[in-house]
């Protein structure tokens, strides 16, 4: 039978998950201290451990290290006063599984318990780094080994992760690893686009809509969030969703409840936010295009995924895996790169990513004569960015690149700002933050 420690000096709140864990089939212990939590703890192996946050002798937030430090197969989940946003922010930042607000939410806590339960309870398990994902992160560089560690340690938690990098690194890829390795795994991992959905139909794609809730509504439909219930939610460029749908998304993930349009009533749902974005959010909420609380909320853990250009070691192995599955697809036997072609690829900065050398790769296996890809099928032309000579101001350098590309978009654009922005893959309010920035603007919108 599993094993669960309860930390909490109110005997009534002691009381209420005892009873409402014990008709989960579940065996409990419970301290009203740190000092007792700490003795059970040594006496007694746990499978997952709920502890109050205000505490006789000190906060829960330490037990909450403590564990983590000391006993990092078992999840702990922090019982907080409701409204306390901060408290359960910082719980979770330290390592805490999930949350929940006081007065407790039965329903809530039972789907919390239930999701903790699934994660391994083995130690050494636990401790390892570099298991096999099983989804298919390719590279054996230093980065990429902290990055699957990294993964490994937030699968075990349910907070929300930000997942930062240029656009083709994988960081879709990431954030279904960190679904797959996780106690929601036998759930749907859901991926939205956010920039690729027309801000009217918003509302009904994200929450759904019952039948006849607008024109052309024939029949009720679920939403993406019901369809990742018990799952997980992957919200890609979310820096570009519009200011009036942050603000239902913000009252979603903070309440777990979402309102189909048309409906009356809330209804539960149950899911992990995972989001990305390939823009600065910080410069986003600056320029008025994030909201800052939405900001805080998404980004309480954030998961750098490496460049191409930082893992140029991880090129071989990664074309090897391209050309392998190119070859199973067309089932054919895999073709070879010689060296030239090999070396040419190692030279090549890849502003586009992994999904610029997938692309290159396509192109290449279908126009190679023969068995092997030479340099000749590989239309790049590596050119070294190079820095300027002697001592310099790295920032002022980033600031010419970034005026001399928005120049160029403008210049191609006629002027035509919105037409620019479009070009460069910004928003038009954060376009126009940077050419104010920037000293380019002329006045005009």
């Amino acid at each position: 039978m599993q094993n669960v420690l309860i930390v909490d000096d109110e005997p009534d709140i002691r009381e209420l998950l005892e009873i409402t864990l014990g008709r989960m089939h579940l065996k409990t212990k419970s301290a009203a201290d740190l000092g007792s939590a700490r003795e059970l703890l040594l006496k007694e192996d746990f499978h997952l451990c709920l502890t109050d946050m205000r505490l006789p002798d000190g906060d829960g937030l330490e037990l909450v290290k403590e564990i983590q430090s000391n006993y990092s197969h078992i999840p702990v989940a922090v019982i907080t006063a409701h409204g306390s946003t901060e408290t359960a922010i910082s719980a979770l930042k330290a390592g805490a599984f999930d949350f929940v607000s006081k007065p407790v939410d039965l329903l809530k806590l039972r789907s919390l318990v239930s999701t903790a339960l699934k994660l391994s309870h083995h130690p050494e398990k636990v401790k390892i780094i570099n298991s096999l994902l099983p989804v298919n992160i390719v590279g054996e560089s230093k980065v990429i080994q902290t990055l699957k560690a990294q993964i490994n340690k937030l699968a075990r938690s349910q907070a929300p992760v930000f997942i930062s990098g240029e656009s083709g690194s994988g960081k879709e890829l990431a954030a279904h690893a960190i679904h797959a390795l996780g106690p929601r795994k036998d759930k749907e991992f859901v991926a939205i686009n956010c920039g690729a959905i027309p801000s009217e139909l918003m509302e009904s794609e994200f929450f759904g809509h019952l039948r006849g809730s607008f024109t052309g509504a024939e029949k009720d439909k679920e939403g993406l969030f019901k369809a990742a219930d018990g799952g997980s939610l992957f919200l890609d460029e979310i820096a570009d969703l519009p200011l009036h749908m942050q603000v239902k998304l913000l009252r979603a993930i903070q309440e777990k409840t979402i309102r189909p349009v048309g409906a009356q009533t809330e209804i539960p749902v149950d899911v992990r936010i995972i989001s990305a974005t390939n823009k600065n959010l910080s410069e986003a909420v600056e320029a008025g295009t994030l909201r800052q609380d939405l900001f805080y909320r998404i980004n309480v853990i954030e998961l750098k995924v490496p460049s191409l250009r930082e893992r140029k070691s991880d090129i071989p192995i990664l074309t090897q895996n391209i050309l392998d599955r190119l070859a199973a697809d067309h089932q054919q036997e895999s073709v070879n790169i010689s060296n030239t072609a090999m070396s040419k690829l190692k030279h090549y900065d890849f502003p586009g990513n992994i999904r610029e050398l997938e692309n290159l790769l396509q192109r290449a296996y279908a126009l190679a004569e023969g068995n092997e890809i030479d340099e000749i099928d590989l239309p790049i032309n590596p050119k070294p960015r190079e820095l300027p000579s002697g001592e310099f101001s790295l920032e002022q350098h980033l600031e010419e690149i970034e005026r001399k590309a928005i120049q160029n978009a403008l210049e191609q654009s006629r002027w035509n700002k919105t037409a620019a922005a479009k070009k460069i893959g910004m928003s038009f309010r954060s376009f126009r933050y940077r050419i104010k920035k920037l000293g380019l603007d002329d006045g005009k919108d």
